[in-house]
């Protein structure tokens, strides 16, 4: 068995989880998620408890196939619990002279040192903030109660401007440091 697979996942107050077929849904203050369950795993909700249990007699998979299945399951809708409850937050920096960012709604619009601007159009999930203070890199501040739409998102920001290890230049996480890299060597004499 899993390790992650066999932790059960207490449901807070205000949140509903819900079973139909093999379809999860979860419910709560932040908005609303469904899952796909795999038929090789079966979701037990009892007595505001989740717990997710290999089925035995089910062989359409392989059994190493069903332990992975076991843990992933159990951490997709315990991130689904965590996000309708308390939601998710990303946030991301653009270090580099001229690099700008703003948004009009869910509209971000990036100056990357392109010679043209870049507009992303978000997904109406996701809550996006601006910030651009003076002396301070500007960032952008995602939040979303899909952990894995806002995960997503970010990873195709970063795509714009990759941090690159010379000049610590593109697009970070905030708090990430990037391993730099020396140029050139000086010639041997």
């Amino acid at each position: 068995m899993s390790r992650i697979g066999k932790l059960p996942i207490s449901i807070p107050s205000g949140v509903t989880v819900a079973q139909q077929g093999d379809v999860v849904t979860v419910k709560g203050p932040k908005g609303e998620l469904s899952q796909h369950v795999d038929p090789s795993i079966i979701v037990k909700i009892e007595d505001g408890i989740v717990a997710v249990e290999m089925d035995e007699k089910q062989t359409s998979v392989g059994a190493k196939q069903q332990h992975a299945f076991h843990g992933l399951y159990r951490a997709l809708i315990n991130n689904m619990v965590v996000g309708v409850s308390e939601g998710f937050k990303k946030e991301l920096e653009l270090v580099g002279v001229g690099f700008r960012v703003s948004n009009e709604g869910n509209i971000l619009e990036f100056a990357l040192g392109y010679t043209h601007p870049i507009f992303m159009q978000l997904p109406k999930e996701v809550k996006v903030e601006t910030i651009s203070e003076r002396n301070q890199n500007p960032r952008i501040v995602l939040e979303s109660c899909d952990k894995a739409l806002l995960g997503l998102i970010c990873a195709k920001i970063r795509s714009f401007r990759m941090p690159e290890p010379y000049k610590g230049k593109g697009i970070l996480f905030k708090g990430e440091v990037i391993r730099r890299k020396s140029g050139k060597s000086a010639a041997a004499k």
